[in-house]
């Protein structure tokens, strides 16, 4: 059994301690991650991020949620590292191999095989892999600022929904730091290169609505209206998507980016066949035929 399988309960640690930087709510299906530290605007802990990872985990392999979403509690999402924890690693120093917010991945053995899709193990190793591994989709609402750590968190989601003066920034390069935790990987992927490098080498501040013109964010919306889109997007992948094909396509998208076209379309091929077999196929064609809302089975 997995470490993050079993009895874990809603609000609790791996350890059994409540939960002290987030908020855990199940809701329709949907478990919502609250980062909980609104008088810091959310700065990003070692504690927040053992306790992110966890919910996620728990949230992942619990068979009733279909959809996670991630959001900071008060005006803001995350403003990035702790300024206390900055402090102390600037005095001190930090030897390559020495990891100070870097808890063990969260494995998802319970995915592959039943479903044929591709191996991620050791192909998004770091802090945030785990939401890459995730079988369930991952949607940041960023209701606020958004810096640092905080902004390569929301890389590694899923699905990205941002209030319109919501305030980003990569702030590395005006601290001293690099393009952290494989974000200088991810960024161009997500806005191409030349923009990666405006945003990463200026730390210029930018708002949610240019995020979304960059290609940075799916969508952008009055902050009062940010939770009820997100969560009429939450709600439409925990009804009308099969747990199963999401978990599957997840993988398949992460993969092919280290894939040749080929390699890429054997995957798929393999996997196509043995979806025609599955129960969530039996249920998509049968809802299509009776012209009602889709009954998949829990992955």
């Amino acid at each position: 059994m997995n470490a993050y399988e079993g009895n874990a309960q809603e609000g609790t640690t791996h350890d059994g301690n409540a939960y002290q930087d987030i908020l855990v709510e199940n809701a329709e299906r949907v478990t919502t991650i609250t980062l909980n530290r609104p008088e810091r605007l959310n700065a990003w802990t070692p504690r927040m991020a053992d306790e992110v990872r966890h919910a996620v985990g728990v949230a992942g392999h619990d068979p009733d949620i279909r959809c996670i979403v991630v959001t900071g509690a008060g005006r803001g999402f995350c403003a990035g590292a702790e300024v206390q924890n900055l402090e102390i690693t600037a005095s001190r120093g930090k030897t390559r191999g020495e990891e100070v917010l870097h808890p063990n991945d969260i494995a998802f053995e319970n995915v592959t095989a039943e479903t044929g899709a591709p191996d991620l193990d050791g192909l998004y190793p770091g802090r945030f892999g785990y939401l890459y591994d995730c079988p369930k989709p991952v949607i940041a609402a960023i209701n606020g600022p958004c810096a640092g750590i905080g902004l390569v968190f929301t890389l590694y989601c899923d699905f990205r929904f941002a209030a319109a003066d919501a305030k980003f920034t990569t702030a590395f390069a005006a601290r001293g730091l690099i393009a952290e935790h494989g974000s200088a990987w991810l960024l161009p992927r997500l806005v191409g290169e030349q923009t990666a490098l405006d945003l990463m080498l200026t730390a210029r501040k930018f708002t949610g609505e240019e995020a979304a013109r960059l290609g940075l964010v799916n969508a952008a919306c009055a902050g009062e209206d940010l939770m009820d889109v997100v969560r009429e997007r939450a709600a439409h992948l925990a009804v009308m998507s099969s747990p199963r094909s999401m978990a599957v396509m997840k993988r398949q998208i992460r993969a092919a980016r280290q894939q040749t076209f080929a390699d890429a379309l054997n995957v798929a091929d393999d996997a196509m066949h043995a979806s025609f077999g599955s129960a969530d196929f039996r249920e998509g064609v049968a809802s299509l035929v009776d012209r009602r809302t889709p009954a998949f089975p829990d992955l």
